[in-house]
This record gives structure tokens, sequence and C-alpha cells, in this order.
């Protein structure tokens, strides 16, 4: 493939970014036309329920679709589900060539949009930017692959890695312009999710705000006992989930008179079961979750292998070893029961630096099975 391909899908890319808050549970894709080297039609998959990027492209290029090439993020899809496929629209207009970013991780797609196109006699290829691709959907691959969302851990902390001090006060340990950052991965995320302690210590809202996004994501709290107050803001203005493992009818009332949906998912432990609640939020149709909880929370998701990815916001200070750490996984004996991990972008963001950083495992998305 050629440079100009490089750089139509590089535009492609772009368009599908636009549906970055609003697209869930569908994936973000974006499509352009090219025809003698000039842009015919473009456009981006929106809202769940609503046309394609493909076929937006298509009505943006009117007759003009006749013998184009059409670069799009995601392979397009092949099967009736809201709207018709999009492998028929292409089809249908006339395109010559489809080069997609990646295949369809859905299994009623994977592969088959592209073999329709073959068999058509389009030209086909796949693979051009696929890691771009891949890393806006993150979410939704994991889910057609596991099951289960892409789990993203936010953090803020001083930079020898406290995020509190030992009575408990934290705010606001990194700065504003941090906080506005954190925004955007909310808008981003199907669901937000925190155990009661941090509702108990913080009564926060976690909701989006500062962010267009069109919607609000889902606000989960993990709460074994039903400790949560029905006055908790987090339970006010939007859908919360509470899930449980505790089967006291008069406080799973209390809750849902506030509008919340209770859920109970109890483990052997008797605490909740934190691997079926995430199956659970996949089977709803979450994609990605950004956990905002304390040191316990986090270090008990990392020492079951249930998150994916984190977002450390680092404040220029010291707050000594009495402070609160990071995550409380306990004493590690070996240097192999670490929480090993792969820097995938670092920037400053304000006086603070922002760090993106995988867990680093063989398969990261899969992990911790039911």
């Amino acid at each position: 493939m050629s440079s100009a391909d490089s750089h139509w899908m590089a535009q492609a890319l772009r368009l599908a970014e636009r549906g970055m808050y609003t697209t869930s549970p569908n994936p973000r894709v974006g499509c352009v036309l090219v025809h003698d080297g000039k842009v015919v039609g473009e456009g981006w998959h929106a809202f769940a329920g609503e046309s394609h990027a493909e076929v937006h492209a298509l009505h943006a290029a009117g007759k003009q679709a006749l013998g184009a090439t059409a670069y799009v993020t995601l392979e397009p899809c092949s099967h009736h589900g809201r709207t018709p496929p999009c492998a028929d629209a292409l089809i249908a207009a006339g395109i010559k060539r489809v080069v997609a970013a990646m295949q369809d991780p859905n299994p009623m797609v994977a592969g088959n949009g592209l073999k329709r196109l073959r068999a058509a006699g389009m030209q086909v290829e796949s693979g051009l930017m696929e890691s771009a691709a891949l890393e806006l959907n993150i979410g939704f691959v994991s889910r057609m692959t596991c099951g289960k969302p892409w789990v993203r851990s936010k953090i803020a902390a001083s930079v020898d890695g406290r995020t509190a001090l030992a009575n408990g006060s934290s705010k606001w340990i990194t700065g504003e312009a941090a906080r506005r950052d954190v925004q955007h991965w909310r808008a981003r995320s199907c669901a937000v999710l925190t155990g009661v302690g941090t509702v108990l210590a913080d009564d926060p809202q976690l909701n989006v705000r500062e962010v267009e996004s069109g919607r609000q994501p889902l606000r989960v709290v993990l709460d074994s006992k039903l400790r949560i107050p029905a006055t908790a803001k987090i339970l006010r203005n939007g859908k919360t989930l509470v899930y449980t493992a505790a089967t006291d009818v008069a406080k799973q009332q209390a809750l849902i008179a506030t509008g919340a949906e209770v859920v109970v998912l109890a483990g052997p432990t008797g605490k909740v079961d934190l691997s079926a609640v995430l199956c659970d939020l996949g089977k709803r149709g979450c994609n990605e979750i950004l956990v905002e909880a304390g040191s316990t929370l986090n270090g008990v998701l990392l020492e079951a292998g249930l998150v994916n990815e984190l977002v450390l916001y680092l404040a220029p200070q010291l707050l000594g070893d009495a402070a609160r750490g990071m995550a409380g996984l306990g004493e590690l004996t070996s240097l192999s029961q670490r929480v090993a991990l792969q820097w995938s972008d670092v920037r400053r963001v304000g006086s603070d630096l922002r760090i993106v950083a995988k867990i680093s495992k063989e398969d990261r998305s899969c992990s911790a099975e039911s």
C-alpha cells in the first residue's frame, strides 16, 4: 500500500474519533471515499442505531462513489443488525477498492464482510494502520472477543505514589488541568466504577462535566454489604448500578426507590464477584470501564488480573511513607509477583504528569475468567 493510502486512512481514523463519546455500544468507525486522488465523500458512525460511517460517506459522494476507493477503519459489516449490511451498500454503489484498517472482532462479521466484497469482484486490503484502529476500539474488541469490557483505572497521586494523607485527605493532590483531563476519560467510558469506601469517604458524583458528550456513563458501585446511603450523590441524576453480595431486601428497596438498579453477584468469600461483574457489564454492552477508586479496590482488581490499563496523574510533590498508596497489593515476597507495566503515553497536563500504561501480561483483555 502507498503513502497516499496511509494519508487517507489517517483521515478516516480522525473521523472515527468524532464518535469517541457517542457510539457505544457500537465501535468508532470512520470512512473516506477517494476518486482520482480527491475526497468525494466521508462519514463517521455517531450513534448506535443510526447509519454507519460507510453509509454517510456514500450519501455524501452520491454518483461519484462509482469506481472510488473506500478507506474504512473497521471491516464493513455483513449482517443485518439495526441497519443493513455496509458491505452490500459499498457493492451497490460500485466501489472499486476497499482498504480496511482491521477485521471486525464481532463473530457475526469476523472476516465475512471482506469475503463478501472480494466475491463481488472488489480489490480488498486489510491491516493498514491496524494498531491505531485497534487502540481506538480497544473496549469493543475486548467485549467481542472476551465478553468483558476494557478496564482502565485512573489514579491521582504524588510523585512518590501516594493518593491521600494517612487521615484520608486528598483534595486536591493534582491540579485543575489534570482534573479536567479526567472528564474526557469518563466521557469515552461506558461506565465509571467505584467502591463503597470511596462513596462513604468522598461522596463523589462521578459524572461527566465540562465535556460535550451527549450522554452520561453508567455509574457502578461495588458494595458487598449495601452500606451506601440512599442520599449519596452518586445515586442522583442518572442511572446507577449497585452490585452487592447482600440479600437484605429492605436495603435493596431503599436504593431502588432512588432509581438505582441493585444486582446481587456474590462470590465464594461473601463479597462481590468482580469477574462476574465485568461479565455482566459486558452483556450490558459496556466497552470501556473507568475505575475511580481507592487503594483497596485498585489492589483487589490488580491482584485478580482484571485491570487492563492505568491512567496515572502524578503531581510534583512528596507526601511521605505514612500517606496512602495507589494499590493495596499486600507484601510481595518475590519480584515475580510484581505488576509489570508497558508505557503507552507520557505527557504533561498542567503542572502534573499523565502516564498511560497497559498491564503487561500475555492476554490482558481475557485474563481472570470467571
